[in-house]
């Protein structure tokens, strides 16, 4: 337990320093975000906010991992290396991304060809190292491996660039509102804290030998999160960027695999799986019908064209997010407790 304080400490610690850094080098060097012109027009006020705050997340998770190991003489496992490089990866492609927008001053950056190459090479990186230097399961599982089915290593690794590139898109997508997406990320991440312990505390129930580091991958990444909200809740004085959304989407899909967890991903990410869903009925409704069941999406920009304000938006939405989170874990335990004599 206080491995995974002093972990999410760390993390926090740099990642709330290095974000006010960040904030006054681009500040003064007028590197700001340019917002896209069919968005919401109360958006517009926000032209030129500082971006890459997400910068500031991946270095602080990964400082937060090594500080982790070095003060507490823990064991770095490959697991949680494959996962932290995943985030580092994922990272850097948005990174390029967010650089190509603010240097060329408008709001496309990598063509969507050449982002979609970038995180696929990422997920299939993730993938074969996973399965060939690490005690994953193949299993599709849900709670735990052994309980569906085992899909062999080529198809699990297909499973899992599926749902890295599906995950990482999805957090982008949720990136649209002031400290939506680093509330939601709080949440869901601190879930995995509790299933990597719980899995660690119970090694005949579940066979993740490497629970423990996993969950101090996903202490690390909760810690970073909640350093950078602290700059970019509303208003915000910095965006996390495309750097921030992949590299956090990739944590998911990352700690969700190697947890065994991966379709209860779906519960504990139900805010992403909500407004990316919101994305493909509007899209499907606009191409087969001709209209638009949204009056924009994603579903935060519905509702903000409803009326609702900002953090009325934001605050409903982290309540959502908060009861997905709950019901995931509700999940875990109840499946546990129907393991026999798992708590003997």
């Amino acid at each position: 337990m206080r491995t995974l304080l002093f972990a999410a400490a760390v993390s926090l610690m740099v990642s709330l320093l290095g974000t006010k850094i960040l904030i006054d080098v681009l500040t003064r060097r007028r590197i700001g975000q340019p917002i896209r012109e069919d968005g919401p027009q109360g958006h517009t006020t926000k032209a030129g906010t500082p971006t890459m705050g997400g910068a500031a997340i991946v270095v602080g998770a990964v400082v937060g991992y090594v500080a982790s190991d070095v003060s507490n003489s823990r064991i770095i496992t490959r697991s949680g290396l494959v996962v932290m490089m995943a985030v580092v990866g994922a990272g850097l492609v948005g990174l390029a991304d967010d650089w190509i927008k603010v240097t060329r001053e408008r709001n496309l950056g990598l063509t969507s060809r050449t982002k979609f190459l970038g995180l696929l090479a990422v997920a299939i990186t993730f993938a074969a190292l996973a399965v060939n230097h690490t005690p994953v399961s193949t299993d599709l599982s849900f709670t735990r491996a052994g309980v569906l089915v085992d899909l062999g290593e080529i198809g699990w690794c297909v499973w899992a660039v599926l749902l890295i590139v599906g995950t990482t898109n999805a957090v982008n997508l949720t990136d649209g509102l002031d400290g939506l997406a680093g509330g939601a990320a709080t949440l869901a991440f601190s879930a995995f804290i509790v299933i990597g312990f719980w899995a660690f505390r119970h090694p005949l129930a579940y066979t993740v030998p490497h629970a423990l580091d996993l969950a101090v991958v996903a202490a690390c990444m909760t810690g970073a999160c909640v350093g950078f909200l602290w700059w970019n809740a509303s208003p915000a004085q910095i965006f996390m960027g495309d750097t921030g959304s992949l590299a956090i989407g990739a944590a998911l899909a990352g700690l969700a695999l190697m947890n065994n967890t991966s379709l209860l991903l779906a519960v504990i990410g139900g805010l992403f799986v909500v407004e990316t869903l919101s994305v493909i009925i509007q899209v499907a409704s606009f191409q087969l019908f001709g209209r638009r069941v949204f009056r924009m999406a994603p579903i935060h920009h519905h509702f903000e064209l409803r009326g609702w304000p900002e953090t009325t938006v934001i605050i409903r939405f982290w309540i959502m997010s908060g009861i997905c989170t709950a019901v995931g874990i509700g999940l875990y335990y109840a499946d546990f407790i129907g393991i026999p004599g798992a708590r003997d």
